[in-house]
């Protein structure tokens, strides 16, 4: 069966299983539905053991931050014709609810089947909270807790959700879009108190906007590669 029957066969299945008012997607070869978290650890269970479904695999478990998603930290006009958008080209960013500032995203392999499943489910801004999935796929107990660690996302029924990538002590969830990128402490080693110290961070913050912007002929509409080589002949 090649990709695109593999494809129709599972957003069929997946109808059948979540009915019609499901949001389901398909991008690069791969299917999205975005389900309500308090139903996600009943429809992922489903998802692992039905055989229609086979997803054997939960490869990877990420959180985002759709706090100023779309928006963009400066404007200039001599960037390019649209600008800086981070990303999101113009007119294709969603209208989300604010409640639902947080996403996490699990990405499910059938390797019996050899088909891939994108799950996403929208978490409230005060209490980002769902069910843990390591009872389902046990290789997403690290996954949750790099999610924890960087969001402050929590996964009720984890085994063992603590920090995984930063220090002791840490203070914050440094991928949330509120937290400042020069961090909140730095620390360094104090040679009379034969220790490593924590200090109030001395860098400036800053946005780093390029400071040289060339218009460029290859960036307007309607350019051709010899135009560029005539207005070299004139200038």
């Amino acid at each position: 069966m090649n990709t695109e029957l593999r494809l129709n066969l599972l957003e069929k299945n997946l109808r059948v299983l979540l009915g019609e008012k499901t949001s389901m997607s398909r991008d690069r070869e791969e299917v999205t539905i975005v389900i309500p978290r308090g139903e996600l650890l009943k429809i992922m269970q489903h998802l692992r053991n039905d055989p229609e479904f086979s997803m054997e695999v939960c490869i990877d478990v990420c959180g985002i931050d759709y706090s100023t998603y779309g928006e963009s930290e400066w404007v200039t006009k001599g960037a390019a014709n649209t600008g800086f958008g981070r990303g999101v080209e113009k007119g294709e960013v969603p209208e989300l609810d604010p409640s639902n500032r947080f996403a996490v995203i699990y990405h499910l392999l059938s390797i019996s089947k050899n088909i891939r499943l994108r799950v996403k489910t929208y978490l409230d801004a005060t209490r980002p909270i769902v069910d843990s999935v390591s009872s389902i796929w046990s290789g997403a107990n690290w996954f949750e807790r790099e999610a924890f660690d960087l969001f402050g996302i929590m996964f009720s029924g984890h085994p063992d959700l603590r920090r995984i990538l930063t220090d002791y002590g840490f203070i914050g969830h440094p991928f949330r879009k509120d937290f400042p990128l020069s961090g909140q402490v730095e620390m360094r080693y104090d040679p009379e108190q034969s220790r490593v110290i924590y200090e109030p961070v001395s860098i400036e913050p800053r946005t780093l906007v390029p400071r040289v912007i060339r218009d460029d002929l290859r960036y307007e509409e309607g350019w051709k590669p010899d135009e560029l080589e005539s207005k070299e002949a004139e200038g």
